[in-house]
């Protein structure tokens, strides 16, 4: 009798589980409380403006060539422009060594900004800690940053993917989860929409700085590999403004001439061992483009045997199940998605929707017009395709998903959170979605990720299950 108690109460359990996957994966049952997102008043503590006169601030840096040597470093000086120059050196090293950069500054509307400096340091040792000081002969700041190590098959490298920032309450918790992360990773990979500014009239400026100010805790110290979302855009005719990503192109850099663009919104760098593309979902990509052109000619550099990984980050993501910009990345996936099943991308992850989603390896490529087949497939070519615009900004989280379940979708939530990428060896790879709840960050949806030139089975948790 006992025997056959148990035999039912495992069948149970079997269907149970096929209920949970005949439409799709995993909907989480974490319901959170939704809130409005605030923005932080500009008298707290993460805006402060730093003490002394004409004291650098904003500062950021982001890998500055393709391989990992170089290094930019950007800060703003508002009261007057300063020293161009950052003193920087190695750890126990007594030779210091000076960088010399160049400053800009932009008008938004009635908005005048300060003065932005960029400097790039070069020739930089692989796998060290250097130190570096900005607002020489003035107020000077000292940070400081490790490279990475030698581009290579099987060196361990960790990665923190952010998105969709913003500056509210909520933001300030997802980046403090991540600092606090004890597997914090060691570059952040940043899909796309930094300050929000244009959530304000005119799209007020300032708020370019109080975010410059609030995320300098994390940015002066480790490269944040920026992407651009709509919220970059910053197109304004209304008001006179008419150049799109005017504030962004000023306040940040990217290393895309180096890797042949001729645009700083796509590019590509290798770091560790990941070979990341980053694509412009709000710049001209049909056939002929610059970006398609460049992609076009990407792909080919691509050698697994040096970078096994091959990442790929854009704004716009292409599988989405939730209500918010649906289907908006269509007309880019369909031009692009060939190439990516054809060049065995690892991961796709995007931002835009705000909230969490993990998709299973599918493609949707047969569609030639006239033969119909229009579905997604499992295809153990194909990247998963990881949204993460989560970060806690102003407009909230989105909420309402498509309902059944799409069978594309692995799992998915309605929650702000940030995830850690930890590479292992050119064959595996851990990838962890941390959730905010109740003042923790909860290790929420997890994947063991199998890279797809050296070790391309299965990797699905569901299958795995």
């Amino acid at each position: 009798m006992k025997s056959y108690l148990f035999s039912i109460l495992v069948l149970g359990s079997i269907l149970n589980s096929l209920v949970l996957f005949c439409n799709g994966g995993l909907t989480s049952n974490f319901v959170r409380k939704v809130e409005k997102s605030i923005d932080m008043p500009f008298d707290s503590d993460v805006f402060r403006v730093p003490p002394g006169y004409n004291a650098p601030q904003q500062v950021h840096i982001t890998q500055g060539d393709v391989e990992g040597k170089a290094v930019i470093v950007s800060w703003v000086t508002q009261e007057a422009p300063g020293s161009n120059t950052v003193l920087y050196w190695k750890e126990h090293s007594s030779t210091k060594h000076k960088a010399h950069g160049k400053t800009n500054t932009y008008k938004f509307y009635n908005y005048t900004s300060g003065y932005i400096h960029h400097c790039t340091i070069r020739n930089l040792e692989s796998d060290s800690k250097y130190y570096y000081v900005v607002g020489v002969g003035q107020t000077e700041r000292k940070f400081w940053f490790l490279t990475p190590p030698k581009v290579g098959p099987d060196v361990p490298y960790t990665f923190g993917l952010i998105g969709d920032l913003g500056q509210t309450f909520d933001s300030n918790i997802t980046l403090t989860h991540y600092e606090k992360s004890s597997n914090k990773g060691q570059a952040v990979l940043f899909v796309g929409d930094l300050s929000y500014a244009d959530n304000y009239p005119n799209h007020d400026n300032n708020r370019w700085d109080s975010w410059g100010r609030f995320a300098e805790r994390s940015t002066a110290y480790q490269p944040w590999i920026w992407t651009t979302g709509n919220h970059e855009l910053d197109f304004a005719p209304e008001i006179g403004e008419n150049k799109p990503f005017k504030p962004f192109t000023h306040r940040y850099r990217t290393p895309h001439r180096a890797s042949g663009s001729t645009e700083p919104f796509w590019y590509s760098i290798k770091r560790g061992p990941a070979y990341i593309i980053v694509l412009s979902s709000y710049s001209a990509y049909g056939k002929y483009t610059p970006q398609y052109t460049w992609l076009e000619e990407e792909f080919p550099k691509v050698n697994r045997t040096e970078t096994p990984w091959l990442i790929v980050l854009n704004h716009s993501p292409w599988y989405n199940s939730y209500d918010y910009h649906y289907m908006e990345g269509e007309s880019m996936r369909v031009m692009y998605e060939p190439w990516f099943v054809k060049n065995k991308v690892d991961i796709v992850f995007s931002g835009h929707v705000h909230a969490y989603e993990r998709s299973e390896r599918i493609s949707n490529i047969a569609y030639n017009v006239v033969n119909g087949i229009c579905s997604p497939a499992k295809d153990q070519s194909a990247p998963v395709y990881i949204t993460i615009g989560d970060g806690g900004n102003i407009e909230g989280l989105a909420t309402k998903m498509t309902e059944p379940q799409p069978k594309y979708s692995a799992f998915r939530e309605a929650s702000f959170g940030h995830a850690i990428l930890s590479i292992k060896n050119r064959t595996h790879a851990h990838y962890g979605w941390h959730r905010n709840q109740d003042g923790y960050a909860v290790e929420a949806d997890t994947m063991w990720f199998y890279n797809r030139f050296w070790h391309p089975i299965n990797d699905s948790p569901s299958f795995a299950s």
